[in-house]
């Protein structure tokens, strides 16, 4: 529910401390424990920070909403920038707890279970920046959020699509829900010109580009898939790294 988009009005105990950073410090100091939160120059109340201590991650974004009292995390892998954990909470408490884990090196699974708002995303870290990881890595996330969206057309081609090994061989990502395949890591990829979509009347599209030809249209996801197989450029190999 909306009460004010003013933040001193909306965040009172953040103001009161004189910024986000801070009032995170305080109640990690209440539960314990100590953070070293860092304050956003630009916006005191409304943004805060921690570093970690593991170095293939970033640091640990807060942000306040805006016309709400609420607080959203987000923390990443450094190599690529994709979110490793992320979540939406009304405790602060519950916020400094997930900052210290995420400080302190926790494993993933370890942060949510200290937070309970925290969510995983499916990633997993790949300290060596190994592209056949980061590769399943990806996959794991797109069969996370496949899993968690209302929509059982999309689930099934993203776990067909894993099933098949010449396409779950490959780096996969999405735009606009399309499914996609690269031959090389974020953050360069090599983009394969195929595009798998999902509609919601249970029919299953390839096409050769975004907004190009359709190769397939058809009511069975395997069809798709296997057209998307056929339809590959010859000699792939493994997975490169997409590092510049």
């Amino acid at each position: 529910m909306a009460t004010s988009t003013d933040p001193a009005a909306l965040y009172p105990d953040v103001a009161m401390e004189g910024s986000l950073a801070a009032a995170l410090r305080a109640a990690a100091i209440k539960d314990g424990f100590s953070v070293p939160f860092t304050a956003s120059e630009s916006d005191l109340l409304r943004h805060a920070a921690v570093v970690s201590t593991v170095p293939q991650r970033t640091i640990l974004e807060i942000t306040a909403w805006v016309a709400e009292r609420r607080w959203s995390i987000r923390g990443c892998e450094s190599f690529q920038g994709m979110a490793l954990i992320d979540g939406t909470t009304q405790d602060l408490a519950q916020v400094a707890r997930a900052a210290q884990a995420w400080h302190d090196g926790a494993a993933l699974t370890e942060i949510s279970r200290a937070a309970s708002f925290v969510h995983l995303t499916g990633r997993f870290e790949v300290a060596d920046h190994d592209p056949v990881r980061l590769a399943e890595s990806e996959w794991q996330h797109l069969l996370t959020e496949a899993d968690e969206a209302d929509w059982p057309e999309y689930r099934a081609l993203v776990e067909a699509a894993y099933a098949e090994p010449a396409l779950r061989g490959l780096y996969p990502f999405t735009s606009h829900w399309t499914l996609r395949f690269s031959t090389s890591t974020r953050p360069r990829l090599t983009v394969i010109p195929l595009c798998l979509d999902a509609h919601r009347d249970s029919r299953y599209t390839l096409s050769a580009s975004i907004m190009g030809e359709v190769l397939v249209d058809t009511i069975t996801v395997a069809d798709a898939v296997s057209t998307a197989v056929r339809h590959l450029p010859s000699g792939l190999g493994p997975v490169t790294s997409g590092a510049a």
